[in-house]
């Protein structure tokens, strides 16, 4: 074979060795769009629990439990964080049982800047740093629901015993039954293999691969769950814990006694207009605050003189000028010596004398 250009030759011996080259290596490569897609998700996630959720829930509670609601989010994240580095992350995705891994990569063991992770394409792999980072936010994100079940009703030094045991004990076997499996990469590799058996011993040997790779999974993935939102593994388990944890504790301290601010002002704003109503106790001290301000009613009785200028005072009730008003206003009625009662409480004495003197 002859060419007329002196570069043709070369050109096409490249072009083999490259197409032999890859038939007889093809490695799963990393795509640099997935991981910084991956790791934009892992951005969006850490900011719906810090600052987000401990936001969410310090602005449901009492303004006097905000901090602690903080607290006890912060405390979670961080101490999560720490203990899916240790022993969280070896024990979600690596082999060991349908129910539990093992301590394979304890410490980040055998996680580098060069191993990658499997996804649910064959030669689509993204690097494994990138999913343990990922992974971790859900895992912190996960215990943190649950602290706003018994918001105001726990102690801190309970949420600090709680978090570890329970991630431990529920999240990371529920992870691992739901989201660990070899990945696509090692059954195809392991059916590839089984095809180009040639004999008995070695199709054997090759199915007996293929057989473990495909039993090295959890127990609810291999029951056909395919959880890519964290449906079971955040939001129903998550939903579990906090239900069985407020019916344990019980609750609040205060409930039906103190007026809940925040929590009245919410529900009204979800209400339809039109079906907005207060509740007793809220008229309650509703009256109760009025009548302190001593908005005193005072249709029906004639007053002349100086007592349009004990009105005028009385209406804010502030001050010795207003408590002298109120005096004035009470030795006109009769009472001569009025019992002093607070700061308050002249405008409500005269209040009353005037409501009973209009029932007569």
């Amino acid at each position: 074979m002859t060419f007329k250009r002196p570069y043709g030759a070369g050109l096409a011996a490249l072009a083999v060795g490259l197409f032999a080259a890859t038939a007889a290596y093809a490695e799963p490569t990393v795509n640099k769009g997935d991981n910084a897609w991956m790791l934009t998700s892992t951005v969006l996630v850490l900011l719906m629990t810090i600052p987000g959720l401990a936001l969410f829930y310090g602005g449901l509670v009492r303004s006097k439990n905000m901090l602690s609601v903080l607290m006890q989010v912060f405390y979670t994240v961080c101490v999560v964080t720490v203990i899916w580095a240790v022993y969280g992350y070896s024990l979600a995705f690596t082999g060991g049982s349908d129910f539990i891994g093992g301590f394979s990569k304890a410490f980040m063991m055998g996680v580098t800047p060069d191993s990658k992770a499997a996804t649910f394409s064959v030669d689509a792999n993204i690097s494994e740093l990138v999913y343990v980072c990922f992974q971790m936010t859900f895992a912190a994100i996960t215990p943190a629901l649950i602290v706003g079940a018994f918001a105001e009703r726990m102690k801190f030094s309970a949420i600090a015993l709680f978090i570890p045991l329970w991630v431990t004990l529920i999240y990371f076997p529920i992870a691992h039954m739901v989201w660990y499996w070899p990945g696509p990469d090692a059954i195809q590799d392991a059916a590839k293999a089984l095809a180009a058996a040639a004999d008995g011993a070695a199709k054997t040997a090759a199915q007996a691969k293929l057989d473990e790779i495909n039993a090295d999974a959890g127990w609810i993935f291999k029951k056909g769950a395919i959880d890519f939102a964290g449906g079971t593994v955040v939001h129903i388990n998550a939903g579990i814990a906090g239900f069985v944890g407020a019916l344990l504790i019980g609750k609040r301290t205060g409930y039906g006694k103190e007026l809940m601010a925040r929590l009245v002002r919410l529900q009204r704003r979800l209400q339809p207009r039109s079906q907005r109503r207060r509740s007793p106790r809220h008229d309650q001290l509703l009256r109760r605050h009025r009548s302190r301000r001593a908005v005193v009613d005072v249709r029906g009785v004639d007053r002349e003189g100086s007592s349009v200028g004990a009105r005028r005072h009385l209406r804010r009730c502030r001050g010795p000028r207003g408590r002298h008003a109120c005096r004035r206003l009470l030795r006109r009625d009769g009472c001569d010596r009025p019992r002093p009662r607070g700061r308050r409480g002249l405008p409500v004495l005269l209040h009353r004398r005037e409501e009973r003197a209009r029932l007569r």
